[in-house]
Formats: structure tokens, sequence, C-alpha cells
């Protein structure tokens, strides 16, 4: 059993000290840590306390501090462990022995060298796209009529499509075409509904842009029809969970599918959303997700993993999930982010979706800056200038 530890590449000491109070650390140890430069945290969930126990004896050994809490409601541990990224190798080098936790020490060697993947490469049939080397910005196409925020303006075929080629022109990488609506309270429609909503506008942009189409489904018979007729990549709310024929159906196409964190459903996710460990549980629908996906065939190279910002999260979560949005880095995935008009933006700001594009605008750029790859938005044009000027300061060296 593998129980999806958690890197958190820490460089700003306020992030070091906080995760550390979370333990009940003191304060005089939290600067006595935090002194020494940390390059990084380890952190374990849901561990038995006799396994956290020896892993303990275990990172002492190598010279690694750590710090055990027990949950005695659950009879769970959680384990943290801070030292340099080349004792923690040391550690899971240790743990991988055969004759104590392979699994979870192959597990640590494996996020450690994730953590510094950065050449992400997605084959959508004709089209390669290099989301390692820039940001890469997704065009949102909502053909319905109940979308948030703009629902009933691209319902009709020739209006979509005209706005979906105003959207490539502006510099979107990849248009998302989606037919059902995934607002907090949205009922779901049937596939035939989606599919008369979709294939028009799909049919009509294959020969007329020269970008990847995404399809954002949840439904294999959907993706399917989408699949047979072009599509290039299928963009899953549920992460694979609510179709178990949409794994199998992409590996056979090979196409890049897009595994997003959800808690519940569009109908009752927002229904009071509660976490013990928000980044910890993401993380971990993820990893399942990923492991799913692998199983069934999809090529690992060709998954990217999103949070979920809305889907299951008050603001306060949006909020937290961006700022350690690096954490995902772990998984060795690229990251896609969606924040674009968002009710989060809405209640900080007290503005209306119309009135979000400054609001989305900086929660794109604090995303970029945290690790994302891919960025989903309504607003093309502005978000592409957004973009290119966050790689440019993120990448930014000095003279020499």
């Amino acid at each position: 059993m593998g129980y999806y530890p958690r890197i958190m590449v820490l460089h700003n000491l306020d992030d070091i000290r906080r995760e550390m109070a979370l333990f009940g650390i003191t304060q005089q140890s939290q600067e006595l840590e935090a002194s020494k430069s940390l390059a990084a945290m380890l952190k374990i969930e849901k561990l038995p306390p006799k396994k956290a126990k020896a892993i303990v004896d275990s990172a002492k050994a190598v010279g690694i501090s750590t710090y055990l809490k027990v949950d005695g409601r659950q009879a769970d541990a959680q384990l943290l462990i801070v030292g340099s990224l080349d004792k923690l190798h040391s550690l899971a080098l240790k743990l991988a022995d055969p004759s104590f936790y392979a699994l979870l020490g192959k597990q640590i060697h494996e996020m450690l060298h994730d953590c510094n993947h950065h050449d992400f490469k997605l084959h959508c049939g004709a089209y390669t796209l290099n989301v390692g080397q820039r940001t890469h910005v997704m065009g949102v196409l909502n053909v319905t009529p109940d979308s948030f925020s703009d629902g009933g303006k691209y319902l009709n075929p020739d209006n979509a499509i005209a706005h979906a080629k105003e959207l490539v022109a502006q510099g979107a990488d990849i248009i998302d075409i989606g037919g059902e609506s995934s607002r907090p309270g949205s009922e779901p429609i049937t596939v035939e509904e989606e599919l008369d909503r979709i294939l028009p506008v799909l049919e009509g942009l294959l020969d007329e842009v020269a970008v990847p189409l995404s399809v954002d489904t949840y439904k294999a018979q959907v993706a399917e029809a989408a699949l047979r007729l072009g599509a290039h990549i299928i963009n899953d709310i549920s992460g694979l969970r609510f179709d178990p024929d949409m794994a199998p159906l992409i590996a056979q196409y090979g196409v890049p599918v897009v595994i997003m964190h959800i808690r519940g459903t569009p109908q009752n996710m927002q229904q009071h959303p509660s976490y013990t460990s928000l980044m910890g549980e993401i993380t971990e629908y993820l990893q399942q997700g990923i492991e799913l996906a692998c199983t069934a065939g999809i090529n690992p190279e060709q998954i990217i993993i999103d949070p979920g910002i809305g889907f299951g999260k008050t603001v306060d979560h949006n909020l937290h999930i961006i700022n350690r949005l690096s954490e995902l880095k772990c998984l060795g995935k690229p990251i896609m982010v969606g924040t674009s008009r968002k009710s989060f933006i809405g209640q900080v700001l007290g503005a209306a979706p119309e009135q979000r594009q400054a609001g989305t605008a900086a929660s794109v750029s604090c995303a970029i800056s945290k690790g994302a790859h891919i960025v989903r938005v309504h607003d093309v044009a502005s978000m592409v200038r957004v973009a290119r000027l966050t790689d440019a300061i993120k990448n930014a060296s000095p003279d020499n």
C-alpha cells in the first residue's frame, strides 16, 4: 500500500514556519530548522504509528529532522521530515532496501526526481505542445445555455465557431469545448444533448483553426464521438472517476487527458466542502487518478493534472491551492489551472463575473509563478499578455 507522500519545496521561511506550526512544533525549533536554509519538506499522512516511528529512526540515521503527529481518534500518524534534497535522497535509498519499506522509498525517490521535471511535451495528433517551455493558454468555449459566466452566448454553432477563431487569433494555444455546465448546482444533461451541442462546433473548427481542440466532458460516450471526429484532448472534471469507460477509451486513442480534482459532483460540491488536509487530499486524489490512467494503458507522458479550483472548495481553499500549487510538482505532470472569472475572485473583490478580469489576471500570474503550465481562461488576449510577462519574470536571470 502506498501512503502518497508529498514533497514540499518551501523556500519562503514563513511557509516553513507555518507548516511546522501545524505540527505543534515550538517557535524555538521552528527558528532552528528555518535557519538551516532548508531545501525541502517531506510530509507523509495516514501512516500507522509503528511504521511512522520506524521511518523516524531511519531518518535520524541519515541526519534528518523528523516530527511525528498522531491523531488519536483515527489511530493515524502524520510525519514531517525536514532536510536537504541530498539527505532526502539518502532516506529514500535507505527505505528502498528490500528489508524495509521499499514501496515508500520508491515513491519518495520518484517524487524527488519529479519535483525537478520540466520537459513536458504533449502529443495531440498533428500538434505537439511543449508546455515545459512556456505557459500555454487554453481558451474556454462554452456551448451551453447556463454556464456561470457566458452561458447562452455561443450556443449557436456559428457563433461558437466564430468566437473560437477569434480566441485563436488572440493567441490561444488550445480551445476547450464544453457542452455541459459544471457550475455549482448545475444539473446533468443527456449524452444526446451534449453531443448535439459539441459535435457541430468541433466539426466546424477542425479545418478552421490550427490548434488542438479539447473536449470538456466526463462521459465516455461523448468523448468517443468527439475523438472519432478528431478531438485532440479530453478534459475530465471527474479525474476519470464518473465513467469507468473513460480511461480505457483515452488509452485506445492515445490522446492527452486532464485529470482534475473534484469533491462530490457539480450538484453538491459546494455544500459545506471541508478537508482534513487540503493539499494532501488533492495530491492523493490526483495520484490515484494517475495510477488509474496508467493501469488502463494511458501513456503517462500524456497526463495533465488540475487541482480543480472551485470544484468542492471554499474561497480560502482556492486561495490556499494557488499559494501552494508548487506542491503538485511532486507528481511529475504538467499542471493546468482554471481560475477565470470564478466566484472566489468575485467574493474577494466584490465583483460580478464580467468585472473579474483584473482578479483573473492576478490569479493566473500567481498560478504560473507557482508552477502552472497551462491556464484555462475566457479572456484570451489579456491573459496571453499576463502569461508572457509572468514567464519572462519567472525565467529572468541576472547579467553576468
